[in-house]
């Protein structure tokens, strides 16, 4: 579509305005990426209602018939007990981190202390140390207090784990509480706790629930400590997941049919709280 205007005798200006848009292909590469991300999901959903011969089929047998087999074999092998310690776990430890980083984010946003970037760095540079170069002390720790195959040291161990990163986001969600509503709550007589409880944590809870589901899901899929610190009694549902690969017999189907079970609470957790994750991922991104 184009305008035409006449700015003098004997000229005219012809302006075009056009209503199309530029194609961009930014949409098309993020569908792109998405459905690359998501096909090992969808491959591991379709594999767990094959059965054993199919799934090991080389070509994969895309056509195959469906069957609910592997999820019997999967129930019937009593996964509650370690899906019960993994939910204990996550959640325990992802309350313990909410009570110790609010309180600290608070202290190094709202009210910061001196070389405050030198007290984040320090949390997050603790995160840049090598698992398995702290196995060993960690285990021997556990052996000497006796609380090896005890699910509230691993409870413990997740929230060490889980709180610089914590403390790392929280800051950036707190500092963005206006100062003039702590001011207003100092006037009104308002304490440290009860301005947490009921100023704070209102107008930052997009960013508490998405630091709280992180720690989540961190806590949920963490392996390594849970099968060197666990046994018998705290087996954890990815220590459990491991089970089912041996090395007699197919079991590619169980196997598959056990993570998707086993991945039901990190994804429900997401699709649940996905609002407020993707508000408080967003917070402070733009001004």
């Amino acid at each position: 579509m184009s305008t035409a205007t006449v700015d003098a005798p004997g000229r005219r200006e012809v302006r075009v305005n056009s209503t199309k848009k530029a194609w961009r292909p930014w949409g098309a590469i993020a569908w792109i990426c998405a459905l690359l991300f998501f096909a090992p999901v969808l491959w591991m959903v379709l594999t767990s209602f094959h059965s054993e011969p199919n799934a090991a089929t080389n070509p994969p047998s895309l056509l195959a018939p469906l069957t609910t087999e592997s999820y019997a074999t999967f129930f019937d092998s009593e996964p509650w007990p370690p899906l019960i310690n993994s939910l204990s776990a996550s959640v325990g430890s992802t309350v313990l981190v909410l009570l110790l980083a609010i309180p600290a984010a608070y202290a190094l946003s709202i009210k910061p202390v001196e070389k405050w970037t030198d007290v984040l760095f320090f949390f997050l540079s603790t995160k840049m140390m090598p698992v398995v170069a702290a196995m060993l002390p960690i285990y021997l720790v556990a052996q000497y207090s006796g609380m090896l195959d005890n699910i509230s040291f691993l409870t413990l161990l997740y929230t060490s784990m889980n709180l610089p990163i914590a403390v790392w986001l929280m800051r950036s969600f707190l500092a963005e509480v206006p100062k003039e509503i702590l001011e207003a709550a100092a006037i009104d007589g308002a304490g440290l706790l009860v301005t947490l409880r009921r100023v704070v944590a209102p107008i930052a809870l997009p960013g508490i629930a998405a630091t709280a589901l992180i720690c989540f899901i961190f806590s949920w899929n963490e392996l390594l400590f849970a099968r060197v610190l666990t046994g018998v009694v705290a087996g954890t549902a990815p220590v459990y997941l491991t089970g089912f690969v041996t090395s007699q017999g197919l079991f590619l189907a169980k196997l598959c049919a056990a993570a998707v079970v086993v991945s039901l609470p990190v994804l429900i957790a997401g699709f649940a709280a996905q609002d407020k994750l993707v508000q408080g991922l967003s917070l402070g991104a733009v001004k």
